[in-house]
């Protein structure tokens, strides 16, 4: 989870904390929406665009997702979320049985909106932006011991070997067992 300069790719624990405060300030429930969406769901920034009001599924608490990075059309994931996340999408009042999208902007418009997040969070590098909110949205998950199916089935992806690669990523964990292993001897 590191690019060739050695840069970490994702959010640690804390720098989710400072991205999730920066977005809690977003006096804008659209873009504060699209925010959390990313940052609860570890979803594309194309497929949260996807995203229409009949997918916006309050009944069982969660968003449905159309997986676009897979070659057939037509493959959908149900992704649970917070209760705080609906609510905001109640605020947007939309037109549930319809296709429309739930956010009109442009994917350089979103990309931007998450970058000024990160920002306010003073986050930077290669992890300051949706793929690194998906990639420390993994972690997360496997940190907190989500099965890796489950992640994989959340994120996506076709392939279990793919999720994995988010295992060796467990800096605190790791750090946590690096620990136990040394015990007294420090």
């Amino acid at each position: 989870m590191f690019d060739r300069e050695g840069n970490r790719k994702y959010l640690n624990w804390q720098e989710r904390i400072a991205f999730l405060r920066a977005v809690r300030k977003e006096p804008d429930t659209s873009r504060k929406a699209f925010c959390l969406t990313l940052f609860y769901t570890g979803c594309r920034i194309s497929e949260a665009l996807n995203l229409t009001a009949k997918r916006v599924d309050q009944s069982e608490q969660s968003l449905v997702f159309e997986t676009l990075k897979r070659r057939k059309p037509g493959e959908f994931r149900s992704v649970p979320v917070p209760e705080s996340l609906l609510r905001l999408f109640d605020e947007l009042e939309l037109d549930r049985g319809t296709n429309a999208c739930v956010w009109t902007f442009s994917r350089v418009t979103a990309y931007r909106l998450i970058k000024a997040k990160m920002t306010e969070a003073d986050i930077t590098g290669i992890k300051a932006s949706p793929k690194g909110l998906r990639h420390s949205h993994a972690i997360a998950c496997i940190s907190r011991n989500i099965p890796l199916t489950t992640v994989k089935k959340w994120l996506g992806h076709a392939r279990l070997e793919t999720t994995a690669i988010y295992v060796d990523a467990l800096g605190e964990e790791e750090r946590d067992l690096a620990r136990r292993l040394w015990g007294n001897q420090n």
